[in-house]
């Protein structure tokens, strides 16, 4: 394992991690935040595998969204031409985060959460709301907000718009955009700017 990749996850998860690498040895390259997704697998033209993982995530969300690719790759090795989340990937997921799964690696608090989300992973962390919101309060740096809990009515920046928070469906929160009064659906686990 690099160096560097030890620096973002909890430390008493460096050694599983490890383990996992020897076992699963793929490219780990860690990248500037990109607003659609938090990491990636993908077969290159040269038909080597990499995963990408963003910079911005904390030491929790960076070590699920790494056993998250890595499930990816196990999955790709395993059984070439299934979906990539389905069952076989839900099934090396949970096998591969298991382990991970104890108040020395994550907090006590956040243990229920992710054993709930790990019952059915989804493709995205962000699909699961209660998760979502639990994780981002390991993160220090960030002066964003889920739109989830801000009030109906509130105005918010998004991509450098401003939106109004409407309705709630059942996943998704529509907002107007304020410049073209276009109504956009909102994963109710965006991360925005609430304008003050």
């Amino acid at each position: 394992m690099s160096e560097s990749l030890s620096t973002y996850i909890p430390k008493n998860s460096i050694q599983l991690v490890l383990n996992i690498l020897l076992e699963h040895p793929i490219p780990i390259k860690i990248v500037n935040k990109r607003a659609t997704k938090h990491g990636d697998f993908k077969i290159m033209k040269n038909g080597k595998a990499q995963i990408t993982i963003n910079n911005s995530l904390n030491e929790y969300q960076f070590l699920l969204t790494l056993i998250h690719e890595i499930a990816h790759f196990t999955t790709f090795k395993k059984h070439k031409g299934v979906k990539p989340h389905g069952i076989e990937w839900k099934q090396n997921f949970q096998h591969l985060m298991l382990p991970f799964l104890q108040p020395s690696i994550f907090p006590q608090q956040l243990l229920p959460y992710l054993a709930n989300y790990l019952k059915n992973p989804k493709a995205s962390t962000g699909s699961d709301v209660q998760l979502t919101y639990q994780l981002k309060q390991y993160s220090s740096t960030s002066n964003t907000t889920i739109i989830f809990e801000i009030a109906q009515g509130s105005l918010f920046t998004y991509n450098n718009k401003t939106y109004k928070k409407g309705n709630t469906r059942r996943t998704r929160i529509e907002c107007v955009e304020i410049n073209s009064k276009k109504t956009y659906l909102f994963n109710q686990n965006a991360e925005v700017l609430l304008v003050q």
